[in-house]
C-alpha cells in the first residue's frame, strides 16, 4: 500500500507543476480547478496500471472517477470561457503582492495536490490491491453516487443556464434544486465521494478510506466551498432573505 500512495505523491507533484508552469504562463492560477477532476482520473490510472489483476470493483469505481472528472473539468471550461481568473484566485494574487509565486506554488497547487492525494485515497486503495467479487456494499455506494452525480450535474447546469440568461444578472437562482438546497452542486460532490467510500469499504482495510469523504465534506462546508462563495452575498438582500428559508446543504424543502 505504501508504494502506491508514494508513486501517486509523485504522480500528483509533476502533474501539478505542470499545471502550475502553464498557470504562469496563461497568467491564471483558476486553471487549477479544471487540473482537479483529471487528476483523479490520472491517480486511477496509475494504480489500475501497477495492479496485478482488474476485478469489478477496480473498473468501477475507475469509471465512476472518469465520468465524474470529465465532467466536472468539461464544465470549468465552459462555465470560466472568456471570463478570465477567477475572484478567489484574483483576491489572493494581489493580497500576495510579490510572493505571489511562491505562495501560489504552495498555497494553490501543492495544497491543491495534498489534498487530491487525501481524497484520493479510496482509488489508490481499491485499484492496487487484490479485489473480491462485488457485493450490496458496491451497489449501494453506486447509488449514493449516482444521487451525487445528479446532484452535482443538474445543479451546475440549472445555474449554468440560470446565469446565461442576462435577465437574472444579479438575481439569486432559487428554483430547481436549489430551492431544496442553496448549493446543489456541493452537496452533489459530497455526496458523490461518501459513494466512493461504501465502493472501497469491501477492500482490505477499507474503513480507512473514510478519510476522503470526510475531508472533502470538511472542505465543502467549512473552508472553500459554502463559506467563501456566501461570503460574496451577505450584504444581498435576495441572498439573505433565500437563506433564511433554504437548507444550506442537504436538500430539504424550503421553509414558509
Amino acid at each position: 500500500m505504501f508504494p502506491a500512495i508514494l508513486y501517486s505523491a509523485l504522480t500528483i507533484l509533476i502533474y501539478m507543476l505542470g499545471w502550475f508552469i502553464a498557470a504562469l504562463i496563461k497568467k491564471d492560477n483558476s486553471i487549477v480547478d479544471i487540473a482537479w477532476g483529471p487528476g483523479f482520473v490520472v491517480i486511477a490510472a496509475v494504480n489500475l496500471l501497477m495492479s496485478e489483476t482488474w476485478s469489478g470493483r477496480q473498473l468501477l469505481i475507475t469509471v465512476l472517477i472518469v465520468i465524474w472528472a470529465f465532467r466536472l473539468a468539461g464544465h470549468i471550461i465552459v462555465r470560466n470561457r472568456d471570463r478570465g481568473e477567477d475572484f478567489r484566485y484574483a483576491k489572493w494574487r494581489e493580497e500576495w503582492g510579490k510572493n505571489v509565486i511562491i505562495k501560489t506554488f504552495i498555497n494553490v497547487f501543492m495544497l491543491q495536490g495534498l489534498f487530491m492525494l487525501i481524497i484520493a485515497y479510496p482509488i489508490i486503495l481499491v485499484n492496487c490491491t487484490a479485489q473480491k467479487e462485488l457485493n450490496f456494499l458496491d451497489l449501494l455506494g453506486l447509488a449514493v453516487w449516482l444521487t451525487g452525480f445528479f446532484f452535482e450535474a443538474a445543479g451546475d447546469y440549472q445555474l449554468f443556464k440560470f446565469k446565461k440568461d442576462r435577465s437574472n444578472k444579479g438575481k439569486i437562482m432559487t428554483s430547481g434544486l436549489w430551492k431544496y438546497t442553496r448549493h446543489p452542486n456541493y452537496f452533489g460532490e459530497a455526496a458523490s465521494w461518501w459513494g466512493i467510500f461504501l465502493i472501497a469499504l469491501s477492500a482490505p482495510y477499507g474503513l480507512t478510506a473514510i478519510i476522503s469523504p470526510l475531508v472533502i465534506t470538511f472542505l465543502l462546508l467549512k473552508v472553500s466551498g459554502v463559506p467563501m462563495l456566501e461570503q460574496k452575498y451577505k450584504d444581498n438582500p435576495e441572498f439573505l432573505e433565500y437563506a433564511g428559508k433554504t437548507s444550506s446543504f442537504l436538500p430539504w424543502p424550503p421553509r414558509s
